[in-house]
Formats: C-alpha cells, structure tokens, sequence
C-alpha cells in the first residue's frame, strides 16, 4: 500500500461490510458511448435481486469481468467513503473498503459527495469523490495509493459538490477538478498516484467529465478535456497540448465518442472530426435542437439521442444532426439513457425504468418497470444506470437493483 503525503494526509482504509458495480463512459474502451456492445436490453424486465447500500451515491456502477464496483458515502457530513465489490451475477458482496475524507464534504442536497463513477483499467479499479479524495485498489481489494488532493490544492471545491468521473488511459488516470477558484486536470500515475503533469484550468463550475478519443483504431488514445470553454486534447501521459475546440461546452452534461467522432455537448450538439494532424478538428454538423441539457447524450447505432429532464427523446442522425424523430417518455429524469442492441434505457427520478425500441422510422416505448422505491424517505434515482449483457443495474439513495429477463 502506498500513502502519498502532502503537508499531511490522514488516510485509513479498512475492510468492513458493504457493495458494488458497469464498465462504462469512463474507463477505457475504443469509444466513449455508454451502449453495452455485447447485449440486449430485455423488453419486459424484472427485478433479478437487490442489495442494500449504507449510504447515498450518484455514481454509476461498473463492471470489471465478473465483479461489479460502486461507490457511496456514508456519516453526518458524508465523511466515511465507501468503494464496494460485488459479484456481478448474484449481488454477493466480495469486499468492501472504506476512507475518512480529507477534503471538505459539503454538497447540495440533491446530490452526493459520491458523485464521480470510478474508472478500471482491468486491473485496478480508481475511485474520485467529490471531497477531492482519489483512491487506487487492485481487484482483490488492496489498497494501492490514495491521494487527498484538497491538501494539494486547497481552493479547488464548490458549495454544490464535484461530479467529474476520472478516466484512465493507459498508464495514467486523468483527473478534471474544475470551479470557480482554482481548477486543473491531473494525470495521475496509474502505479503510484504521483502526478504526471498539471494544468491549468478554466475558472468555472464544472461537473462534465474526461472523455478518450482515438484518431484510429490502432491509435493511442488521448484525453479530451471539457470546460464552459470547450475542448482540449492532450496527452495522456505528458498533458502536451494536442489541439482544442473553443467555441464553449456544457459544464453539466459530457460529450461522448463513436467511430472517432466527438459529439459534444456544445452549442446543443456539435459533430466534430479530429485528426492525427492535431490540428483543430473539423466541425461536421450542430444542432441546437438535440439538446442535452443537464444529460449527456447517446449515440446508438446511427443515431444521436438527447433526452432532456422532463423526458423528452430526440433521435437525431449521426451523419447530419438532421431530427429523426421524438417520443416523450415519463419524467424526470436527472440520469443519462443508456443503450444495448437497438433499444435505449432510461430511468427517471421516481424508480420508473423504460425501455424504447429506436430500430424503426419512430422510437416506441415497448417496455417499463417501476422499482418500489422507499416514498417514506423520499427516495429516487439520480444516475445513470449500467448494463451488462442482458441485465441492467441501477442504484437508488439506499438500494442496488439488478434487472433481467
């Protein structure tokens, strides 16, 4: 186990009880498109098992082979961290480790300070809460570094709680803390949680995460950062400046990545065509009308899909930007859709989960099922879920969920 001291860094994992869960947007992977490519999602769902959690997270889960990886957080000030591990096929939990948070906890209420979904590499699994604290486990459960980066860098936090997911690329994990006093992307060091490099960033609130692009298949990938300035493209492993978009990008939503075009979330949605060449990339189509607003968008098949917070889809063709069609699904939503196959998931605020069918000229609602969330506390769905195979997983403010055929 490696701690890494900065003035002083007062860090303790243990083993206690607990869960976790999808490989997704986040972790490396030839796209950045949150579609499950070796599955279906079932039509008629049903409740396969749950699981209870010891505290609240909007973080996605993500499967790594046949273990499943979840974080939360948990005390009066959400100061205990949590990172789980969970067989994937039956909800046994395998083991659990927990931190102290060094940085400060504060969030609004509507979120939590376990608002990053964790990124794996296959081998190790990394973990960011929004305190600022960045974590390395193996599979098995050790402890490999730990970083509390608000000792670091003691200006980087807002009111609201932070809500990048961390990305890893290779060797290095790629880390956006941005807000309105002082932000910077770290590459981080897979192995030893050093810093690889620093830089810089616009002085803005900003919850949108790292996405890799690749310029073709056998190509290096390289990290491409969002900001309310638009992208940049650097590196991986030395954080050089490789080329950069700059006319502004969602601080809510995340832009995605298919067959090496970047749809940002940018002016509605903007196309854009990098090259080896680094030199700005190509401006293909933008539509205002395909609107992320607060949730990232989809590319599935040959289709763009946005889904705004009060359920609207818009299905939008990848080659020109050009409306396909519309469908209104039950709201609200604060989670992104997800895809497997030809079908799109989404689940809104209130535990309704909804499947369309978006292989026709019209998208069509073909299947739902409500989970029985707790109205006593007030419970609801705030992320994204996560799919793999035919089964879908869904976390709640206390419960996770497996749904199959």
């Amino acid at each position: 186990m490696r701690l890494l001291y900065s003035l002083s860094l007062l860090a303790l994992a243990w083993a206690a009880p607990a869960l976790g869960l999808r490989l997704g947007r986040n972790s490396v992977a030839p796209d950045s498109t949150a579609v499950a490519p070796d599955g279906q999602i079932p039509a008629a769902l049903k409740i396969d098992w749950s699981v209870p959690l010891p505290g609240r997270g909007l973080a996605s889960p993500i499967i790594v082979g046949d273990k499943l990886f979840l974080t939360c957080a948990s005390g009066p000030k959400q100061e205990r961290l949590h990172l789980f591990c969970l067989d994937a096929a039956n909800g046994r939990k395998i083991w659990e480790r927990q931190l102290q948070a060094t940085g400060r906890t504060m969030s609004h209420p509507k979120t939590s300070i376990a608002s990053s979904t964790p990124c794996s590499d296959g081998r190790h699994v990394f973990a960011l809460w929004s305190c600022n604290d960045l974590a390395a486990f193996d599979l098995e459960g050790n402890l490999l570094w730990v970083r509390g980066l608000t000792t670091d860098y003691p200006n980087a936090s807002n009111s609201l709680g932070m809500a990048s997911s961390p990305i890893v690329i290779g060797e290095t994990v790629v880390v956006t803390i941005e807000n309105d006093s002082e932000s910077y992307s770290l590459g981080v060091d897979a192995k030893t949680g050093c810093n690889l490099w620093k830089l810089d960033r616009p002085k803005a609130a900003n919850w949108s995460s790292p996405v890799p692009w690749r310029a073709g298949a056998h190509a290096t990938p390289v990290a491409v950062l969002q900001s309310s300035k638009g992208l940049l493209a650097v590196d991986p492993a030395s954080g050089s400046r490789l080329w950069e978009y700059t006319e502004g990008a969602s601080t809510t939503s995340s832009s995605v990545v298919a067959s090496g075009i970047i749809y940002a979330a940018s002016n509605g949605v903007t196309a854009l065509s990098p090259d080896a060449s680094n030199a700005a990339p190509k401006q293909l189509w933008r539509s205002k009308q395909i609107n992320p607003a607060t949730i990232s968008p989809l590319v599935l098949g040959g289709s763009i899909f946005s889904c705004n917070n009060a359920g609207v889809i818009l299905a939008g063709d990848i080659k020109t930007g050009s409306i396909q069609w519309k469908l209104r699904l039950t709201g609200p939503f604060s989670g992104s859709p997800v895809g497997a196959g030809s079908r799109l998931l989404a689940v809104n605020e209130k535990g309704l989960v909804q499947v369309v069918e978006t292989s026709a000229s019209e998208g069509k609602l073909i299947g739902q099922v409500q989970l029985p969330l707790n109205t006593e506390t007030k419970e609801n769905i705030l992320c994204t879920p996560a799919i793999s195979g035919n089964h879908v997983y869904v976390r709640t403010d206390s419960t996770l969920w497996r749904l199959g055929e």
